[in-house]
Protein backbone atom coordinates (compact mmCIF):
# COMPACT_ATOMS: atom_id res chain seq x y z
CA UNK A 1 0.00 0.00 0.00
CA UNK A 2 1.42 3.60 -1.01
CA UNK A 3 1.84 5.95 2.12
CA UNK A 4 0.12 8.76 2.15
CA UNK A 5 0.64 11.82 -0.53
CA UNK A 6 1.09 15.85 0.17
CA UNK A 7 2.28 18.46 -1.77
CA UNK A 8 3.95 21.70 -0.42
CA UNK A 9 4.20 24.47 -2.24
CA UNK A 10 6.36 27.11 -0.64
CA UNK A 11 5.62 30.99 -1.61
CA UNK A 12 7.77 33.24 -0.01
CA UNK A 13 7.19 36.64 -0.50
CA UNK A 14 10.33 38.10 0.16
CA UNK A 15 13.27 37.31 -2.82
CA UNK A 16 16.43 39.23 -3.48
CA UNK A 17 15.17 39.46 -7.58
CA UNK A 18 11.85 39.96 -7.18
CA UNK A 19 10.25 40.75 -4.64
CA UNK A 20 6.48 39.68 -4.02
CA UNK A 21 6.52 37.21 -7.08
CA UNK A 22 3.90 34.53 -5.90
CA UNK A 23 1.35 37.04 -6.72
CA UNK A 24 2.24 37.73 -10.06
CA UNK A 25 -0.56 37.89 -12.22
CA UNK A 26 -0.65 35.12 -15.30
CA UNK A 27 -3.91 35.38 -17.05
CA UNK A 28 -5.29 36.69 -14.46
CA UNK A 29 -4.43 34.85 -11.53
CA UNK A 30 -1.31 34.93 -9.00
CA UNK A 31 1.47 32.79 -10.02
CA UNK A 32 1.09 30.34 -6.94
CA UNK A 33 -2.50 29.43 -8.69
CA UNK A 34 -1.03 28.36 -11.36
CA UNK A 35 1.37 25.66 -9.94
CA UNK A 36 -1.56 24.54 -7.54
CA UNK A 37 -3.15 24.16 -11.21
CA UNK A 38 -0.12 21.54 -12.40
CA UNK A 39 0.12 19.85 -9.32
CA UNK A 40 -3.98 19.21 -9.53
CA UNK A 41 -3.57 17.67 -13.08
CA UNK A 42 -1.09 15.26 -11.78
CA UNK A 43 -3.52 13.78 -9.89
CA UNK A 44 -2.86 14.97 -6.14
CA UNK A 45 -6.09 15.86 -4.17
CA UNK A 46 -6.46 19.67 -3.56
CA UNK A 47 -7.60 18.87 -0.07
CA UNK A 48 -3.57 17.34 -0.24
CA UNK A 49 -1.54 20.52 -1.32
CA UNK A 50 -0.54 22.95 0.84
CA UNK A 51 0.42 26.29 0.23
CA UNK A 52 2.67 27.60 2.58
CA UNK A 53 3.53 31.29 2.98
CA UNK A 54 5.26 33.67 5.50
CA UNK A 55 2.95 36.34 4.14
CA UNK A 56 -0.27 37.57 5.28
CA UNK A 57 -1.18 39.12 1.71
CA UNK A 58 -0.58 35.72 0.03
CA UNK A 59 -2.50 33.99 2.60
CA UNK A 60 -5.69 36.47 1.96
CA UNK A 61 -5.34 35.55 -1.66
CA UNK A 62 -4.85 31.69 -1.63
CA UNK A 63 -7.98 31.86 0.79
CA UNK A 64 -10.03 33.59 -1.27
CA UNK A 65 -9.31 31.28 -4.34
CA UNK A 66 -10.32 27.96 -1.90
CA UNK A 67 -6.78 27.07 -1.77
CA UNK A 68 -5.18 25.70 1.50
CA UNK A 69 -2.63 27.74 3.27
CA UNK A 70 -0.65 27.51 6.08
CA UNK A 71 0.98 30.70 7.37
CA UNK A 72 5.28 29.69 8.37
CA UNK A 73 7.80 31.30 10.39
CA UNK A 74 9.74 34.52 8.20
CA UNK A 75 13.04 33.09 9.34
CA UNK A 76 13.44 30.21 7.50
CA UNK A 77 16.99 29.56 5.74
CA UNK A 78 15.07 27.30 3.19
CA UNK A 79 12.03 25.98 1.60
CA UNK A 80 13.07 22.78 2.86
CA UNK A 81 12.62 24.33 6.69
CA UNK A 82 9.60 25.53 5.84
CA UNK A 83 8.23 22.15 4.20
CA UNK A 84 9.29 20.68 7.92
CA UNK A 85 7.21 23.23 9.61
CA UNK A 86 4.14 22.83 7.97
CA UNK A 87 4.34 18.67 8.25
CA UNK A 88 4.67 19.17 12.28
CA UNK A 89 2.10 21.77 12.50
CA UNK A 90 0.03 19.44 10.65
CA UNK A 91 1.00 16.15 12.16
CA UNK A 92 1.44 14.30 9.02
CA UNK A 93 2.81 10.42 10.19
CA UNK A 94 6.18 9.39 9.70
CA UNK A 95 6.07 7.49 6.32
CA UNK A 96 3.87 10.53 4.58
CA UNK A 97 5.02 11.29 1.00
CA UNK A 98 5.88 15.38 1.20
CA UNK A 99 6.26 16.53 -2.84
CA UNK A 100 8.08 19.80 -2.28
CA UNK A 101 6.82 22.02 -5.90
CA UNK A 102 8.22 24.95 -6.12
CA UNK A 103 5.85 27.88 -6.09
CA UNK A 104 7.55 29.73 -9.04
CA UNK A 105 7.29 27.33 -11.74
CA UNK A 106 3.93 28.12 -13.16
CA UNK A 107 5.03 26.09 -16.25
CA UNK A 108 5.93 22.90 -14.30
CA UNK A 109 4.44 19.78 -16.21
CA UNK A 110 1.90 17.81 -14.60
CA UNK A 111 3.57 14.40 -16.05
CA UNK A 112 6.75 15.31 -13.85
CA UNK A 113 5.21 15.61 -10.62
CA UNK A 114 3.30 12.05 -11.40
CA UNK A 115 6.60 10.65 -12.69
CA UNK A 116 8.69 11.66 -9.72
CA UNK A 117 5.38 10.41 -7.39
CA UNK A 118 5.66 6.97 -9.00
CA UNK A 119 9.18 6.87 -8.87
CA UNK A 120 9.52 7.69 -5.11
CA UNK A 121 6.66 4.86 -4.18
CA UNK A 122 8.58 2.25 -6.39
CA UNK A 123 12.18 2.97 -4.73
CA UNK A 124 11.31 3.46 -0.74
CA UNK A 125 14.67 2.80 0.11
CA UNK A 126 15.50 6.60 -1.00
CA UNK A 127 15.46 8.92 1.59
CA UNK A 128 14.92 11.90 -0.97
CA UNK A 129 13.91 12.08 -4.51
CA UNK A 130 14.36 14.19 -7.52
CA UNK A 131 14.33 14.64 -10.76
CA UNK A 132 17.39 15.24 -13.70
CA UNK A 133 17.25 15.48 -17.78
CA UNK A 134 20.10 15.33 -19.57
CA UNK A 135 22.09 18.14 -20.91
CA UNK A 136 22.37 18.12 -24.40
CA UNK A 137 25.60 21.69 -25.09
CA UNK A 138 28.49 22.35 -23.85
CA UNK A 139 27.68 25.79 -22.52
CA UNK A 140 24.92 24.51 -20.26
CA UNK A 141 27.67 22.14 -18.88
CA UNK A 142 30.13 25.30 -18.21
CA UNK A 143 27.33 27.42 -16.74
CA UNK A 144 27.68 27.40 -13.10
CA UNK A 145 23.75 28.63 -11.90
CA UNK A 146 22.54 24.87 -14.31
CA UNK A 147 23.36 22.83 -11.04
CA UNK A 148 24.98 19.01 -12.33
CA UNK A 149 24.17 15.73 -11.18
CA UNK A 150 26.54 12.90 -11.34
CA UNK A 151 24.86 9.87 -11.37
CA UNK A 152 25.74 6.40 -9.91
CA UNK A 153 23.76 3.06 -10.52
CA UNK A 154 20.13 1.86 -10.37
CA UNK A 155 19.16 6.06 -9.98
CA UNK A 156 21.53 6.98 -7.23
CA UNK A 157 22.50 11.24 -7.55
CA UNK A 158 26.36 10.58 -6.52
CA UNK A 159 27.40 14.56 -5.99
CA UNK A 160 25.24 17.74 -7.31
CA UNK A 161 28.04 20.80 -8.57
CA UNK A 162 27.79 23.79 -10.43
CA UNK A 163 30.97 23.10 -11.59
CA UNK A 164 30.89 20.13 -14.80
CA UNK A 165 30.57 16.64 -13.30
CA UNK A 166 31.36 13.75 -14.87
CA UNK A 167 34.31 14.95 -16.37
CA UNK A 168 35.20 12.73 -19.47
CA UNK A 169 39.03 12.72 -19.17
CA UNK A 170 39.18 11.46 -22.88
CA UNK A 171 36.59 13.82 -24.47
CA UNK A 172 36.53 16.66 -22.60
CA UNK A 173 34.40 17.54 -25.07
CA UNK A 174 31.40 15.01 -24.56
CA UNK A 175 28.03 15.86 -23.03
CA UNK A 176 27.02 12.42 -22.47
CA UNK A 177 25.68 11.19 -18.81
CA UNK A 178 25.80 15.19 -17.82
CA UNK A 179 22.87 15.75 -16.09
CA UNK A 180 20.53 18.83 -14.99
CA UNK A 181 18.99 18.74 -11.56
CA UNK A 182 15.35 19.91 -11.38
CA UNK A 183 14.51 21.17 -8.35
CA UNK A 184 12.00 19.31 -7.30
CA UNK A 185 12.11 16.78 -4.24
CA UNK A 186 10.36 14.24 -2.38
CA UNK A 187 10.61 12.92 1.38
CA UNK A 188 8.71 11.10 3.97
CA UNK A 189 8.31 13.12 7.06
CA UNK A 190 10.70 11.42 8.92
CA UNK A 191 13.58 12.04 6.08
CA UNK A 192 12.88 15.60 6.02
CA UNK A 193 12.56 15.91 10.00
CA UNK A 194 16.02 13.83 9.82
CA UNK A 195 17.61 16.22 7.11
CA UNK A 196 16.30 19.54 9.23
CA UNK A 197 18.35 18.91 12.18
CA UNK A 198 21.59 18.64 10.33
CA UNK A 199 23.72 22.00 10.19
CA UNK A 200 24.77 23.12 7.26
CA UNK A 201 27.77 21.16 5.69
CA UNK A 202 31.07 22.57 4.29
CA UNK A 203 30.48 21.63 0.63
CA UNK A 204 27.28 22.75 0.94
CA UNK A 205 28.66 26.31 1.57
CA UNK A 206 30.82 26.25 -0.84
CA UNK A 207 28.56 25.17 -3.77
CA UNK A 208 25.47 27.22 -2.15
CA UNK A 209 23.25 23.43 -2.82
CA UNK A 210 21.18 22.77 -0.10
CA UNK A 211 21.07 18.65 -1.43
CA UNK A 212 24.52 18.58 -0.36
CA UNK A 213 23.88 18.57 3.12
CA UNK A 214 21.64 15.29 3.05
CA UNK A 215 24.80 13.96 0.85
CA UNK A 216 27.17 14.97 3.71
CA UNK A 217 25.52 13.35 6.30
CA UNK A 218 24.80 9.89 4.47
CA UNK A 219 21.05 10.53 3.43
CA UNK A 220 20.81 8.94 -0.44
CA UNK A 221 18.80 10.71 -2.91
CA UNK A 222 17.58 8.53 -6.25
CA UNK A 223 17.02 10.53 -9.37
CA UNK A 224 14.32 10.02 -11.64
CA UNK A 225 15.27 10.90 -15.18
CA UNK A 226 13.12 13.16 -17.65
CA UNK A 227 13.95 13.53 -21.58
CA UNK A 228 13.59 17.22 -21.54
CA UNK A 229 14.13 20.08 -18.66
CA UNK A 230 11.08 21.82 -17.65
CA UNK A 231 10.65 25.66 -18.90
CA UNK A 232 12.74 28.20 -16.16
CA UNK A 233 11.18 29.11 -13.60
CA UNK A 234 10.59 32.77 -12.56
CA UNK A 235 13.56 34.08 -10.19
CA UNK A 236 13.99 38.22 -12.42
CA UNK A 237 11.29 40.48 -13.63
CA UNK A 238 12.86 39.37 -17.33
CA UNK A 239 11.70 36.34 -16.67
CA UNK A 240 7.93 36.71 -15.29
CA UNK A 241 7.79 39.11 -18.71
CA UNK A 242 8.89 35.74 -20.87
CA UNK A 243 6.83 33.64 -19.03
CA UNK A 244 3.97 36.16 -19.04
CA UNK A 245 4.51 36.03 -22.81
CA UNK A 246 4.45 32.53 -23.43
CA UNK A 247 1.21 31.70 -21.61
CA UNK A 248 -0.96 34.97 -22.60
CA UNK A 249 0.03 34.93 -26.06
Amino acid sequence: MSPPIKVVIPARFGSSRLAGKPLLQLCGKPMFWHVFQRTVEAGVAPEDIVLATDDQRIYSEATRLEITCLMTAVDHASGTDRLNEVANKLNWINDTLVINVQGDEPLIPSQLIQQLINFTNERPHFDITTAVSPIQTTEDVTNPNIVKVAMGEHNRAVYFSRSAIPFNRDEPNCVDMIYRHIGIYAYSVKSLQQFCQYPESAIERMEKLEQLRALSNGLSIGATIVEEAPPHGIDTKQDYVNIKYLMES
